[in-house]
């Protein structure tokens, strides 16, 4: 495929779903060589947001691109975020994470540069684990919540979690009783 509008338009539709990015792999699958991408860097059609990873510049940063990036500078297809960044998400506890978690398979071994503000774990998910935040995919609240009683948040915040998420429709009650059973565990 060639660098034309074709190329960049359709470029342009993945990166609207993920907050104006896009990433080197999925040009790549649409037939856009590297030099072809990188003319479009050169442009200033799109710039570098992470190693691999691109943004147009037109599309309007918001306050959740830091996360939409963290996600897509795994380059891994099934990464989400998850554990305390997934709960800070979904407004259920009041716990403010100095990192961004991100979860990928557990088979998954890589460096990446940049990635000093990411805590990336490896755990295989199944689908009913995952879930959609503002067009991020991200742990369900009940996964976040599992995960970090493993992880270790203090448990006034996840005392916190699962009432709130209870009272706001994300966990049913078996699911509360299960987590709080879980919780009680890891200190008994």
């Amino acid at each position: 495929m060639t660098m034309g509008a074709l190329a960049r338009d359709k470029l342009w539709d993945i990166a609207t779903t993920q907050h104006g990015l896009a990433t080197a792999r999925q040009a790549s699958e649409l037939g856009i060589s590297k030099q072809a991408l990188q003319m479009l860097v050169h442009r200033g059609t799109l710039e570098r947001a992470a190693h691999g990873v691109y943004r147009f510049p037109q599309y309007p940063v918001d306050e959740f691109n830091h996360l939409a990036l963290a996600v897509l500078w795994t380059r891994v297809p099934e990464a989400v975020l998850s554990h305390e960044t997934a709960l800070d998400c979904y407004g259920i506890s009041d716990i403010n994470p100095n990192r961004i978690h991100v979860t990928v398979g557990k088979k998954r071994r890589f460096r990446r540069a940049g990635g000093e503000d990411y805590i990336v774990h490896y755990e295989d998910l199944d689908a009913k684990q995952i879930g959609w935040w503002q067009e991020i995919p991200t742990v369900t609240p009940a996964t976040a919540i599992k995960q970090c009683i493993h992880y270790g948040t203090p448990t006034y915040l996840l005392r916190q979690a699962i009432e709130r998420g209870h009272a706001r429709g994300y966990l049913k009650n078996a699911q509360r009783d299960t987590l709080s059973g879980l919780l009680e565990a890891r200190h008994g």
